[in-house]
């Protein structure tokens, strides 16, 4: 049964769509709150009370259940039929799901954003977002080949989240030439948003003509509205103090020059921190182009623990986690999202369990002494989803715990046997 209540979100906000177009297609009674004020609202202590992470899209139900995540939210509002009517179904559309918030979100936000004013531009981050958004459409086209959705027949939630994801891709970057060769994705796409249960959202859909590109000055403005009010007001108070301190405010000519645009954010804020003795990417080399016998004694020869500090890391909602592909897809996603990390950082993050028994933990090692995350926006999206642990690099307690991850052996704090790791190197 579709679930009806109000939803939480800001305009224009593909999350929310998500759950919108959901309930077009069930019949689900969503109201959006049009008081909500993103930054304001979200930050109130009734608003944490019921979604302690202050995120939106959320949801509460009529009977008073709160739902945070924005699949979690359609899928709640959704009717059997996008749901999936069997099992096999189900996992295909989680499958497809899971494909669009890991394999074309990371990339569309960092090619996309940046074009926008709302995030600074990095040419290889952008190159590579390219690559992997190229390699996500094709992924699609081969599989939309011989169907005409997703999954099934008709369309499913697989086909709603997919479309909802790839929405700013094909608004602003996807000029003709650069989607020409994924003709049967432009098929799809273009059914989807010109389904009246998707319009009756989205509106009017008109795909990108010539791709957008960054404009340094855009970002300047949007930045300096974000840090305290428009150019406007600034330009202002400006001209009042220029005018005192003339005495003569009404008769001085001012001159009339642009802001200077505010310094650009380093690419790493661990850049400005004491290199040290500890040469990251030596190590990197080495533990790459050697056996794990070697690499950690290595390790421990180069450290330097004045410089650098070493953290161990743990999901906080195992009870979420069933199919371990599926939690493998969380790890290769939180690594996309903090890929300017790293330049000083390093990590083997594993996955202890089994199918239905699962959960996430690893050991980190950064420049500084300092929980990194919070020190950039761009870093800031998975991390609060763990219980972090400063170490001692002294003790024995953390050399073993070291060996144990950097070698992918043994069970996790719960008794779970390891089962696969990613690195982040």
């Amino acid at each position: 049964m579709a679930a009806s209540g109000t939803l939480y979100t800001y305009p224009e906000n593909f999350r929310a769509f998500k759950a919108l177009i959901a309930a077009q297609y069930s019949g689900a009674k969503v109201a959006v709150d049009n008081s909500f004020v993103f930054g304001e609202t979200n930050k109130t202590d009734a608003f944490l009370k019921k979604f302690p992470l202050g995120k939106v899209p959320a949801f509460e139900t009529n009977d008073g259940k709160c739902i945070f995540e924005s699949n979690a939210i359609a899928f709640a509002v959704a009717n059997e039929q996008l749901r999936g009517k069997a099992a096999m179904d189900q996992a295909q559309i989680v499958s497809w799901m899971n494909f669009a918030d890991n394999e074309i979100l990371p990339a569309s936000c960092t090619w996309v954003f940046p074009c926008l004013g709302i995030m600074q531009f990095n040419k290889g981050a952008t190159e590579r977002a390219k690559e992997d958004v190229k390699k996500a459409l094709s992924a699609l086209n081969s599989h939309l080949l011989t169907h005409t959705y997703l999954v099934g027949e008709r369309i499913t939630l697989a086909d709603i989240t997919v479309t909802c994801t790839l929405l700013h891709l094909y608004q602003y970057v996807l000029e003709a030439s650069f989607r020409k060769p994924f003709q049967n994705v432009n098929r799809w796409f273009t059914t989807m948003i010109n389904q009246p249960q998707v319009k009756a959202i989205i509106g009017d859909f008109k795909l990108c003509e010539k791709m957008a590109q960054f404009d340094n000055k855009k970002f300047a403005e949007i930045q300096g509205k974000l840090k305290g009010g428009s150019a406007d007001k600034k330009d202002k108070k400006q001209e009042k103090k220029q005018e005192k301190k003339a005495d003569k405010p009404k008769e001085v000519k001012k001159e009339e020059s642009p802001a200077p645009a505010p310094a650009a954010k380093p690419k790493d804020p661990l850049d400005a921190l004491p290199n040290g003795n500890f040469n990251m990417d030596d190590f990197k080399r080495f533990y790459s182009n050697n056996d794990e016998e070697k690499s950690v004694p290595y390790f421990w020869e180069k450290f330097d623990k004045e410089n650098y500090s070493i953290w161990y890391s743990e999901y906080k909602y195992a009870e979420d986690l069933s199919k371990i592909f599926m939690t493998c897809n969380l790890i290769g996603g939180m690594f996309q999202r903090v890929d300017k990390l790293r330049k000083n950082a390093f990590a083997s993050v594993c996955v202890f369990g089994e199918d239905g028994a699962n959960n996430i933990s690893g050991v980190w090692v950064w420049k500084g002494h300092e929980l990194c995350f919070p020190l950039s926006e761009d870093w800031s999206v998975d991390y609060e989803s763990y219980d972090w642990k400063k170490l001692d690099a002294d003790s024995p307690e953390t050399k073993k715990m070291v060996d144990q991850y950097f070698k992918w052996v043994g069970q996790d704090s719960k008794g779970r046997k390891f089962n696969q790791g990613k690195i982040f190197k």
